[in-house]
This record gives structure tokens, sequence and C-alpha cells, in this order.
């Protein structure tokens, strides 16, 4: 077995790691956290800036789940002409697979739409006062855990795949 391979899992791993558990960090510390009375005036503008710095780490961990991912397939065999062919998609294994890249690309574009759409229109309309603010960011809120749901899932479905797939 490469070493370059065994680097690849372990930066894929490393990066899965980072992402969930950032993710549940937030929803079973931060926000509870944010939620006392205390921390009311504050609420929403930390964690739109909480947002803002890990946004640059969230990107850069999907982008390497993306490489890595990619890296590791190409490690066990697989090359481009396997993926448009559809034999990539074949068996237990490839059909598992063709799951979790599905998941994967629905959590890059709900991430997208909360971190580049959700959160900055949000903050501009808590910023003129607008009602509308209230709902946005609610929205924000239920995006932000239907992530982490399906993280969970392609993380169980990452699982299944070392184990040979479904």
């Amino acid at each position: 077995m490469s070493g370059w391979y065994l680097f690849s899992v372990w930066l894929h791993i490393l990066a899965a790691t980072v992402w969930i558990g950032s993710m549940i960090f937030l929803g079973v510390a931060v926000v509870p956290l944010l939620r006392r009375p205390e921390f009311a005036p504050v609420r929403t503008a930390m964690l739109y800036q909480l947002g803002l710095r890990f946004r640059w780490i969230g990107w850069t961990v999907l982008l390497l789940l993306v490489i890595t991912g990619i890296v590791n397939i190409g490690y066990r065999g697989y090359g481009w002409d396997d993926l448009f062919s559809g034999a990539l998609w074949q068996g237990p294994w490839g059909r598992t697979l063709a799951w979790k890249l599905v998941l994967v690309l629905l959590v890059m574009g709900i991430s997208a739409v909360h971190d580049f759409y959700l959160g900055p229109r949000t903050m501009q309309l808590l910023e003129r006062g607008e009602a509308s603010a209230e709902h946005l960011r609610r929205v924000a809120s239920y995006l932000g855990r239907l992530m982490t749901l399906l993280s969970l899932a392609i993380l169980a479905l990452a699982v299944l795949l070392v184990r040979g797939g479904m």
C-alpha cells in the first residue's frame, strides 16, 4: 500500500473531522450558549462573525475532501475512463459511492446558499430593521441542521465504502 494513499486517506478523514466536528460544536455548544438571555443583544452578530471566520476553513476542507476523494478513488484502481464509461458506478461499492457523491454535492450546494446568500442577506435586512430577517435567519438555521444530518449520512456511506459498499 502506497504511503501517499495512506496520507490521502488520513487527510480525507482529518478534513471530514474538521467539517463535521465544527458543525456539531456549533450546534451543541455555541448556539445553546448564545440563546441565553444575556447574549441576546449580540447573538445574531456573533453567529454571523463566527460564520465568516469559519467560512474559509469550511470551504478549504470541502475542497480538500473533493481532492483527496478523487485521489483515493484513483488509488483504488479507478480512472477517468471508469467514470465516463459508467464502470465506476457498477456493483455495491459504485452505488454507495454514487449516493455519497450526490449527498456531497447537495451539502456543497446548501453550504453555498447558506454562506453566500442567506447569511449576508439576513445581516443586510437586520441592519435595515426589516422583519423578514427573522424568517431568513430561521431558514439558515434549518439549513445548518440539514447540512449536519447530510454530512453524518455521508460519513455513514464512507464507512460502508471501506466495508465494500451496500
